[in-house]
C-alpha cells in the first residue's frame, strides 16, 4: 500500500499566497479536484491548513494527506467567490466536500410542457428538462387526490402515451373524456393550443395563482345567474367549490400570505439531516429532505452556507421545479459566517430582494420548529434504517469479513474504549453488538487504577486481559459458554480495580467474540492481541479503528486496512466505536461527579462514617455545618465541644482555601 501525502511537500512558499479573497482546490497525485473551499483572506485561509496538522481535524487531514497539490483563484469579492465555489462544486463534485442525498424518494406533480398535449402525472427521480414540477410531496396519494379534485376545473390530460394513441385510432374518449375530467384532445373535442392554455391555467394554480381563478368562476357563475342559465351557474358553483377544497388540503402556516423557504438541520457527530418546507401564499405547498456525512469539521452556520449555496445554486433542485425558485424571505436556523455576502447572492441570483433571517418569535418561529423535529426525526429514520435493516446489516458484516480476512463473519463483536479526565479517574467499557445490534444488557464497564491519562496503551491490555481472564476462568468453571451471573459475578477479585455489570441475572464473561475493536490505531491493536495471546487466545480476531482518519489497524500491519467512506462495514465499526465512546464517558462523569461531592467532612480528624452521617442529617450538607456555631455543632449527639471546635476549624480553613465548600 502506497504511503500517504505529506502536506509539508506541496505547502506553498512563504508569501506566495495572496491576501485577496478567493476560491482554492486541493487536487490529488492524478489532478482531480478533491476539495473547493472559499476564503475572505486566501494566505490566512491556506496557512490554517499547513500550520499544525495535528490540531486539525481528522477529516480534514485525511484531505490533507489525500492531496498532492493546491491551486487557487483571485476574485474581486466575496460574492465572486461564493459564486465561484458553487460552479466548481457542480463541475468537480469534489469528494471531500459536503454531499446531500435525498432522505427518501420524494413523489412530484409533474406536467410535460414540452409535449403537444401536455399531461399531468407523478414523476419521482431525475427530471426531465421542458417539464414542469411542483412538491415535492410526502405521499403519492396526496398528489393524485389533489390532481382528481383539479381536473373538474382543468381538465388536463392525464393518460400515458399508448392509451392516447389507442384512444385517437377508435376514436373515442376514456371514461375521464366521458365525466368531464379530461377536455378529450384524443379525439378533438378541443385543439392543441386550447389543451396547452388548459395545462397552463393548472400550473398558474399550483404555483399559487389562485384568487385570479376563484375570482374568474365568480364572476362567471354571477353571470350565469344572471342570465337565468341555473345549470351552467350551478356547475361554476361546484368548480369553486373544488378549487375551496384543493386549497384546504394545503393548510395556512402564515397568516400574511409569505413567500418563504423553511430550513432546519438536525446533526451528530458524523451525519446530519436537512429538511425545508417551501411556502408560498402563506400555504405550505411542498416538503423535501436530504441527509449528508460529514467529510469536514463545521459548524451549523457552515452546513447552511453548504446548503443555500448547492440548492439555491442549482445543485439540489431543477430549474423547472416551481419551488426551486428563490423567495423574498430564507428562514434558517443560524445564519452562515457572512450573511451579507450570502444575502447578496441570493439577491443576484433571484434578481430581487432577499431576507435571510432566523425567526425568533411568532408563526414563523412555530413553523422552524416544526420544520426542525421533522429533521431529526428523519435523521433518526436514516440512522435506524441502516441500523436495522436485516440486509444492510449482513453486508456489513460480510464487508467487515471480508476487510478483515476472517474465517466467518464477526456475529458478536465487543468493543472497548478507555476515558480519563488529564490522567484521573480512568474507566473503560465494552459494549457488545450481536448481529449488527447493540446488546446492551452486556455492557460492562472497568474502573482502572496505576496507570495516567497518557497511558491508554497499558490500559487497553489490562481490560482485555481482566475480561478474558475471567471467560477462561467461568469456562473451566462451567464448562459452559452462557451462564447466569449474580450481580457479584461481575466483580474483578482485583483490589486495585473494579468492574461491574450496568445488570442483574445477564451472561457473564463467559460468551466470548468472534471480533474485539478498540478505539485507537495500530499501538491499542497491538496491545488488545498481545494481551489475548498472553492468556493463550489465538481464535478471537482483533482490530482498531483510529478517529483520525477512520482507519482500521490490524495487529502487526505497517498500514491500515482502508474502508469506503460508503462503507456498510465502516458505518458499523464506526457505530460501535462510538457506542463504546459514549458508554465510557458515561461512567467516567458519573465517577467523576461522585468523587466531586466528596465532602469536606472527610478530611477533618475524628470524625468518623457515623458522625458525618449525624451532623448531615441535622444540618443537610457540608455548607450548611460551616456556616453553623461551635455550639450548635456540639449539640449534635455523639460530637462535644471539642471536636466541635476542631470541625469549625477544619471547615473555616477549607472554606478559606477553596472559596467553600
Amino acid at each position: 500500500m502506497a504511503c500517504v501525502a505529506d502536506p509539508s511537500r506541496y505547502r506553498p512558499a512563504p508569501g506566495e499566497i495572496p491576501e485577496s479573497p478567493g476560491v482554492y482546490r486541493f487536487r490529488d497525485e492524478q489532478g482531480r479536484v478533491i476539495y473547493v473551499g472559499k476564503a475572505k483572506s486566501l494566505r490566512q485561509r491556506l496557512s490554517q491548513y499547513f500550520a499544525d496538522f495535528t490540531a486539525l481535524h481528522p477529516r480534514t487531514q485525511a484531505m490533507l494527506t489525500t492531496a498532492a497539490g493546491v491551486d487557487w483563484t483571485v476574485v474581486k469579492t466575496e460574492v465572486e467567490a461564493l459564486q465561484l465555489e458553487y460552479s466548481w462544486i457542480k463541475e468537480f463534485d469534489p469528494r471531500f466536500n459536503v454531499k446531500y442525498r435525498d432522505d427518501k424518494s420524494y413523489p412530484f406533480l409533474a406536467v410535460t410542457m414540452d409535449e403537444e398535449y401536455p399531461r399531468v402525472m407523478v414523476m419521482r427521480g431525475a427530471k426531465r428538462k421542458g417539464t414542469r414540477y411542483f412538491g415535492p410531496y410526502s405521499h403519492a396519494w396526496a398528489i393524485r387526490d389533489t390532481v382528481d379534485t383539479l381536473l373538474r376545473v382543468f381538465p388536463v390530460r392525464t393518460c400515458s402515451t399508448g392509451v392516447f394513441i389507442r384512444q385517437r385510432q377508435i376514436d373515442r374518449p376514456c371514461l375521464l373524456g366521458y365525466i368531464g375530467k379530461c377536455s378529450a384532445p384524443c379525439v378533438q373535442r378541443v385543439t392543441a393550443d386550447e389543451h396547452r392554455r388548459i395545462a397552463e391555467d393548472f400550473c398558474d394554480f399550483m404555483s399559487g395563482q389562485t384568487a385570479r381563478f376563484t375570482r374568474k368562476l365568480t364572476a362567471q357563475m354571477r353571470d350565469a345567474s344572471d342570465t337565468e342559465e341555473y345549470e351552467k351557474a350551478a356547475r361554476l358553483r361546484d368548480d369553486i367549490k373544488a378549487l375551496e377544497r384543493a386549497l384546504e388540503k394545503q393548510a395556512v402556516v402564515l397568516r400574511d400570505g409569505t413567500d418563504c423557504d423553511v430550513i432546519a438541520l438536525a446533526e451528530d457527530q458524523l451525519e446530519a439531516a436537512v429538511q425545508v418546507f417551501y411556502v408560498r401564499g402563506g400555504r405550505i405547498r411542498g416538503q423535501r429532505g436530504w441527509v449528508l456525512e460529514k467529510v469536514e469539521e463545521t459548524t451549523a452556520g457552515g452546513l447552511v452556507e453548504h446548503f443555500l449555496g448547492q440548492f439555491y445554486g442549482g445543485g439540489l433542485a431543477a430549474e423547472t421545479e416551481v419551488n426551486s425558485g428563490i423567495p423574498r424571505e430564507v428562514l434558517v436556523p443560524e445564519l452562515p459566517p457572512d450573511p451579507a455576502a450570502m444575502t447578496e447572492w441570493l439577491s443576484s441570483r433571484r434578481g430581487g430582494p432577499v431576507q435571510l433571517r432566523v425567526p425568533q418569535r411568532g408563526d414563523k418561529k412555530a413553523l422552524a420548529e416544526t420544520v426542525a423535529r421533522n429533521a431529526r426525526e428523519s435523521l433518526l429514520l436514516h440512522k435506524l434504517h441502516r441500523a436495522s435493516d436485516l440486509t444492510t446489516r449482513s453486508q456489513a458484516l460480510h464487508e467487515i469479513q471480508e476487510a478483515l480476512t476472517l474465517q466467518d463473519a464477526p456475529l458478536r463483536v465487543e468493543c472497548y474504549d478507555v476515558s480519563n479526565l488529564q490522567g484521573t479517574h480512568v474507566v473503560a467499557s465494552m459494549v457488545v453488538f450481536e448481529d449488527g445490534l447493540a446488546r446492551k444488557s452486556e455492557y460492562r464497564r472497568f474502573s482502572i487504577r496505576g496507570y495516567d491519562g497518557t497511558d491508554d496503551v497499558s490500559a487497553i491490555r489490562e481490560v482485555i486481559t481482566r475480561r478474558f481472564r475471567r471467560y477462561l476462568a467461568e469456562r473451566e468453571e462451567t464448562g459452559e459458554l452462557d451462564r447466569l451471573g449474580d450481580p457479584e459475578a461481575n466483580q474483578e477479585q482485583n483490589p486495585n480495580s473494579s468492574e461491574r455489570s450496568v445488570a442483574t441475572g445477564q451472561r457473564t464473561f463467559a460468551y466470548p467474540p468472534n471480533l474485539v475493536v478498540v478505539d485507537g490505531g495500530a499501538p491499542q491493536a497491538a496491545a488488545a492481541a498481545a494481551a489475548l495471546a498472553g492468556l493463550g487466545i489465538d481464535d478471537v480476531a482483533v482490530c482498531g479503528i483510529a478517529k483520525r482518519l477512520e482507519e482500521v489497524w490490524l495487529p502487526g500491519e505497517e498500514y491500515p486496512v482502508i474502508l469506503s467512506r460508503t462503507s456498510q462495514g465502516l458505518y458499523l465499526l464506526q457505530r460501535v466505536r462510538d457506542e463504546a465512546h459514549r458508554f465510557a464517558i458515561t461512567y467516567h462523569r458519573a465517577k467523576r461527579g461522585k468523587a466531586a461531592t466528596v465532602s469536606a467532612l472527610d478530611a477533618v480528624p475524628g470524625l468518623g462514617p457515623a458522625r458525618r452521617a449525624a451532623l448531615l442529617k441535622k444540618f443537610g450538607s457540608a455548607r450548611a455545618v460551616s456556616a453553623a456555631s461551635v455550639a450548635e455543632i456540639a449539640a449534635v449527639p455523639g460530637i462535644g465541644p471539642r471536636l466541635a471546635e476542631s470541625i469549625a476549624g477544619a471547615l473555616a480553613k477549607a472554606s478559606s482555601g477553596s472559596g467553600g465548600t
